[in-house]
């Protein structure tokens, strides 16, 4: 079971890795992804006669905002997971001690996954029209960091047999 444990919070490490360097990059390059949180939000590229662009939000200080707020997100996602994968790693070696370790992780990951279902998919994708953008549509890469901390999650909370 130890071995069991210690691939489950190592599969934490890596979300947490994963998330580290995410906003690290965001942090170093903000221009690059600014931009696309810029026009996400503006919907400048959406399709040229929707009606859901009466949505679009044009303050430069509220992409700022919004981009400052995913990347805050993004570095506690990444701190949880972090000491997550730690508590369970320590406490790899007990099952009531893993069990009781699992919250800190289970938080991070859930975190994470809520960033791109709600933030990505739902707001940007939906409420801002992003699948209507040929340029800026983070849809696709959403699904995937979903599917990834999902099936970690997924990991995390599964029980083990005795």
């Amino acid at each position: 079971m130890t071995l069991i444990r210690r691939c489950k919070a190592t599969l934490v490490a890596g979300i947490a890795l994963f998330f580290t360097l995410v906003a690290f990059g965001n942090i170093t390059d903000y221009g690059s992804n600014f931009a696309f949180v810029q026009h996400v939000l503006s919907m400048d590229t959406i399709f040229s006669d929707s009606a859901l662009s009466w949505r679009a939000l044009t303050s430069p200080a509220i992409h700022h905002a919004a981009y400052a707020l995913i990347i805050a997100w993004q570095t506690v996602t990444a701190l949880l997971c972090w000491y997550g994968a730690y508590r369970l790693w320590e406490a790899s070696d007990d099952g009531i001690a893993f069990a009781q370790a699992r919250p800190t992780a289970v938080l991070g990951l859930t975190a994470g996954f809520l960033l791109y279902a709600v933030g990505f998919m739902t707001i940007g994708g939906e409420w801002f029209a992003m699948w209507q953008s040929d340029t800026w549509n983070g849809q696709s890469a959403a699904a995937r960091f979903l599917l990834m901390i999902g099936i970690v999650l997924l990991a995390v909370l599964a029980r083990e047999e005795a």
